[in-house]
Formats: structure tokens, C-alpha cells, sequence
């Protein structure tokens, strides 16, 4: 038995799903509903008994105490997270409720249920923080890839609030002795994801007909993880993973911006062709501002340690995650509800042309 918080969302629906058909073993999922968590990713585990889902905050320390006092999970998984830069920039106040007090909070709660186990369960209890590589703040071309040891400089609301839950971790591994394992990835794509990032996004506008929108001249830089391979690092770190390590998960895959969207435009122009090429589409618009150059994870510790590396090239992902999306319209339809259209409208629509 294992508690998932955040387990509606995009890596952690993945994850919930890819833990139940690796593992079987049971899952409690936590997640508060919001606007970027959503249920119907969890349909198919409807009549799985081995799955509970709980609508709730990891801020409601009493829920989540009784949660862990009921179920006893032999570990935590805490995806629970905003996670969006755009969002951070326009209101940080959430980022910093949910990814620091919440994570607090969970620490807290966690903290007690593990101080009052007996062994041997008390050593083999792990708390697993997923974070991310923008902790790590911005690269150069030149620069390395991140390693575990880079210092931390987050230059985004969103990136300092995950660093300051980062940091938390740490301490309470370091004080209370308490056995947590963080990891940081670097930006995740695949099937379920909420279309307000950057892939989503594109091949919904490119399905649509609309602006194909790029910040800045689109040659800012990303190491891309296909989520499914996220998600097997994650069990990797889970089951070997030291406590008060951290590793890093990459996919091996750098790619401007610019280059994911002409390649996403070419595998729509095959799958789903409009009679005009869809890179007709895109249109370069005012750079967010803070926009980090470059992220890259070396991911050699994982590799070393605990045998973990990724599997999907970025085209062969690129076009599962074209695929799905193609093929679950009713599920993009059903997530993009008013809201998601005010916020695309408040977040693109204003800005001028680059």
C-alpha cells in the first residue's frame, strides 16, 4: 500500500496507472480536484478495489493523519504540486500555499505516522518528493548538464516555491532522521496532459486551426521526458533509492522550442492533415518574463545507482503523445472548460507580436 497525493494529475495519474500495472500493489490517491487534476484519468481503475481515491488538500493535516493511520502506506509519493510557470508569474500566492505550506503540512503529518512505527517498518518506509529541474535555475549552451550537486537558483515563482519544498525535504531528513528520496526531473510530456503546456497546447491550436503561439524566438532549451519513463524512474528510486539522496531524471532529449513545435506540426501534417502545412501557424509572441535559456539533467547517478534510464526516444514519444491526444478529443474537450479559456486568453492573447 502506497498514498499518492496529487495522483488526478498529469505525472501522477501516469504514475498511479503505470504503479497498478507494475506493481498491483494498492493505491490511496489524494488529490484536491483542481483545475489540472481530473478524475476521468483515473476511469479505468473505476472497479479496481486496489485503487481509493480521496478528494482532499495536503494541507488538511487531520485528513491526511487519518489517512495514513487507516490505510498504512509503506510509502508516500508526493506529486501534489502547481507546477506551471505561466500561472506562478501571474499569482505566485498559490504556488507558495500549496507547494510549501502544503508540503509542510504533509511533512508533518508523515513525520508523526513514521515516528510512531515499529520496525522493521519504520526503516523501510520511504517519503518520495517528485520535483523538478528548474530548481536548478537557468543554463548556458556551454554550461554542463545539472547534476545532483548543482547549487539551486530558481528564477521562477513556481521554481523557488518547488526549491523551497525541496529544501524541506532535505531538513527533515537531516533533523528528524525521518527517510525521504527527492527527485528531479526535467519537463515531462505524454498522454493526459492538462493543455496548458506547451505540447498540449500546440496540437490543440494546431487541431483547431489557431495561432500556434512561441515566446521569444523559440530557441530556449528543454531535456524531454516521456512520462512513462518518469514514472518507471520514480519505482526505481522508490524501491532502491537511499534515504536523503536526490536523483535526477532526464530523458537524454535537448530540443529548442521551436524544434518541438516543427516537429509536432510534421507528425500532424501525416496524421492529420489540413490542406496547409501546420507550421503555417506559428506565430512568435512577446517572451515571458524570467524565461530560463536552458535546462539539462545529467542523469548518470540514476543510471549508476539504480540501473534506471529512459527507453522512448523523443520522436517515437512525440508521436504516442500526438496519437493519444488525436484519439481522446472528447477528453481535451472535457478538461477545457471557461476557465481554461480565460486563462489562455489572459495569458496569450495580450501579448504582441515578438
Amino acid at each position: 500500500m502506497i498514498l499518492v497525493t496529487g495522483g488526478a494529475g498529469f505525472i501522477g495519474s501516469n504514475f498511479v496507472l503505470d504503479w497498478m500495472a507494475a506493481e498491483g500493489s494498492p493505491v490511496v490517491n489524494l488529490d484536491k480536484l483542481t483545475y489540472a487534476g481530473n478524475a476521468e484519468n483515473l476511469a479505468s481503475l473505476s472497479k479496481d478495489v486496489r485503487h481509493v481515491f480521496v478528494q482532499g488538500d495536503i494541507g488538511d493535516r487531520a485528513l491526511v493523519s487519518g489517512l495514513l493511520d487507516k490505510h498504512k502506506p509503506e510509502a508516500i509519493v508526493h506529486f501534489a504540486a502547481e507546477s506551471h510557470v505561466d500561472r506562478s508569474i501571474l499569482g505566485p500566492g498559490e504556488f507558495v500555499q500549496t507547494n510549501v505550506v502544503g508540503t509542510f503540512n504533509l511533512l508533518e503529518a508523515a513525520r508523526a505516522y513514521w515516528s510512531a512505527l515499529a520496525e522493521p517498518a519504520k526503516s523501510q518506509f520511504r517519503f518520495l518528493h517528485v520535483s523538478t529541474d528548474e530548481v536548478y535555475g537557468s543554463l548556458t549552451m556551454s554550461d554542463p548538464a545539472f547534476s545532483e550537486t548543482t547549487a539551486y537558483a530558481p528564477n521562477s515563482p513556481y521554481a523557488a516555491s518547488k526549491a523551497a519544498s525541496d529544501h524541506l525535504v532535505r531538513a527533515y531528513h537531516h533533523t528528524y532522521g525521518m527517510p525521504t528520496v527527492t527527485t528531479n526531473c526535467s519537463n515531462n510530456y505524454g498522454p493526459l496532459q492538462f493543455p496548458e503546456k506547451l505540447i498540449p497546447l500546440m496540437i490543440r491550436n494546431a487541431l483547431q486551426g489557431k495561432p500556434l503561439p512561441v515566446y521569444g524566438d523559440g530557441k530556449n532549451v528543454r531535456d524531454w521526458l516521456y512520462v512513462g519513463d518518469h514514472c518507471s524512474g520514480i519505482r526505481a528510486a522508490l524501491k532502491k533509492g537511499r534515504p536523503g539522496e536526490t536523483y535526477n531524471i532526464g530523458g537524454n532529449s535537448e530540443r529548442n522550442n521551436l524544434e518541438v513545435v516543427h516537429a509536432l506540426c510534421e507528425i500532424l501534417d501525416e496524421l492529420h492533415p489540413s490542406g496547409a502545412p501546420h507550421a503555417k501557424l506559428i506565430t512568435f509572441v512577446k517572451d515571458r518574463p524570467g524565461h530560463d535559456w536552458r535546462y539539462a539533467i545529467n542523469a548518470t547517478k540514476i543510471k549508476n545507482e539504480l540501473g534506471w534510464q529512459p527507453t522512448e526516444k523523443f520522436e517515437s514519444g512525440l508521436r504516442k503523445t500526438v496519437q493519444w491526444y488525436l484519439n481522446h478529443s472528447q477528453w481535451v474537450e472535457n478538461v477545457t472548460s471557461g476557465a481554461y479559456r480565460n486563462w489562455i486568453s489572459q495569458n496569450y492573447e495580450g501579448r504582441s507580436a515578438a
